[in-house]
């Protein structure tokens, strides 16, 4: 190592020919098995994180395949990424044959579009504590317009007139078709079929799109009940002495 006795500028050289940078111009392509995420699509990776997001962590059947892409974006942020699956491997349905949708393409090209869908109508209330996100997700996954809380609809045409209620008045929108709507309470009213109708429906085809496999990314802790309420206690109206005691010493409200 070089000694300086006096001040001065001391050079030094590093040899930094086995470091590559992390540039956008450092494009990789990968092909390997993951747990989830579009199948045959080729998906533009930036991070370990958005592997994560996209394709799932790794397991003891995918370790090999997520780690050499995870290596490799330890140096570059642009890498394309095509997840190959089985045959075997299928989108669970309620009959238990089984279907494979691929991506979201294969979907609207094969089960969508294709079926001449115009409206996707959705409820407000789910099961998911009335968070009402059904149908936006619906509308952000398949790039459709979406409307919620319509409390009437009609459509002329290819397009869709509704309503829906806002603060002091009434809200008029219009939609082009295919569009995803929610419904409020108001929009329609509940029908009892008659026995007739029951069984005419029974011979009609049921087509039963399978949701994509994905994985659950929240989970529910634990659940606690509200404190009890307190005993009441009852104060003489004329006695506001005792209630201001009260309220100063116990409540401390005031």
């Amino acid at each position: 190592m070089a000694f300086q006795v006096s001040p001065g500028v001391l050079v030094q050289e590093k040899d930094l020919t086995r470091i590559i940078p992390a540039v956008s111009t450092s494009i990789g392509a990968f092909a390997g098995s993951f747990n989830q995420g579009p199948v045959d699509e080729i998906i533009s990776i930036s991070s370990e994180q958005e592997l994560v997001d996209t394709f799932g962590k790794p397991d003891s059947s995918n370790f090999e395949y997520f780690f050499s892409a995870a290596n490799f974006l330890q140096y570059s942020n642009a890498l394309r990424v095509v997840r190959a699956t089985q045959t075997s491997q299928l989108n669970a349905t309620s009959n238990g044959s089984g279907l494979l949708v691929k991506n979201t393409q294969d979907y609207e090209d094969n089960y969508a579009s294709g079926q001449g869908f115009d409206l996707i109508l959705a409820g407000k209330e789910t099961i998911d504590y009335n968070g009402s996100q059904v149908a936006g997700m619906i509308a952000a996954i398949m790039d459709l317009p979406y409307i919620s809380n319509a409390i009437s609809l009609e459509v002329n045409g290819s397009t869709a007139v509704v309503e829906r209620d806002k603060q002091g008045g009434t809200e008029e929108l219009e939609a082009t078709l295919p569009a995803v709507i929610s419904a409020a309470k108001g929009m329609a009213e509940q029908r009892i079929p008659n026995m007739r109708g029951i069984m005419a429906a029974r011979s009609k085809p049921l087509q039963v799109v399978p949701p994509s496999v994905t994985e659950t990314l929240t989970e529910t802790v634990s659940y606690e009940l509200p404190p009890a309420k307190g005993a009441v206690k009852l104060i003489d109206p004329e006695n506001m002495e005792e209630l201001v005691n009260l309220l100063h010493n116990e409540a401390k409200v005031i």
